[in-house]
């Protein structure tokens, strides 16, 4: 791990850098991201702008990093579709266990996530790259497991799997957005969970799951 002048960074440098990722992360989850100031995030780490200047250029260097780290974990999603099978009661539960893993990766992560969007919104594309990442993890496994049941026959030849799985993925993306807006509309999240794995289940096999 360097610093921006290319030294490496000791031990205690390392715990510094740590300590001010992290107070950033604080910061974005209760003031909009145009509004934290390099001087703040020091404050809040008990260091100086200097200090935050050795190891990062500037905030969105630092917001970069955190997105870049959690875009790294979010590729691990496809791990929920990996060997599962879309056929019988285990395709439900394979619906539900991908609803609740999407859903919970973006409660961890919602305020980074949201800068990700804004920055993607405004055509930055090194927050596009990463929002594609984190989205791309889910949406190429669940097109090659809607192609493998088209390939047996158990979905109609018609179905385009690439657009039907961006199209989950898009739904699920923005569900997972809005989850605090859910409830403002009288859904609870006990029930948001199972009428999104409903949706997801009927998308990819173009049937009612087996309960």
């Amino acid at each position: 791990m360097r610093t921006v002048d290319g030294r490496v960074a000791g031990r205690r440098g390392q715990a510094t850098r740590q300590k001010l990722l992290d107070c950033l992360s604080e910061m974005l989850s209760s003031s909009p991201y145009r509004d934290v100031k390099v001087i703040d995030v020091a404050r809040r780490a008990g260091t100086s702008p200097a200090t935050f200047y050795q190891y990062f250029p500037d905030v969105e260097g630092a917001v970069l990093e955190i997105a870049e780290r959690m875009a790294a974990e979010g590729a691990g999603l496809t791990e929920l579709l990996e060997g599962r099978t879309w056929t019988g009661k285990s395709g439900w539960q394979t619906a539900q266990e991908l609803v609740d893993g999407f859903l919970d990766f973006w409660r961890r992560n919602d305020a980074i996530l949201r800068v990700v969007d804004l920055g993607a919104a405004e055509g930055d594309k090194r927050f596009y790259k990463i929002r594609m990442k984190i989205l791309n993890s889910v949406n190429n496994s669940l097109a090659d497991s809607i192609a493998e049941l088209q390939a047996k026959g158990r979905v109609d030849k018609d179905v385009n799997p690439a657009a039907v799985a961006g199209s989950l993925v898009a739904m699920l993306a923005a569900v997972a957005a809005h989850q605090k807006g859910f409830t403002s509309w009288g859904v609870k999240q006990a029930e948001l969970k199972p009428n999104l794995a409903l949706l997801v289940h009927l998308g990819v096999t173009g049937k009612k799951p087996s309960k």
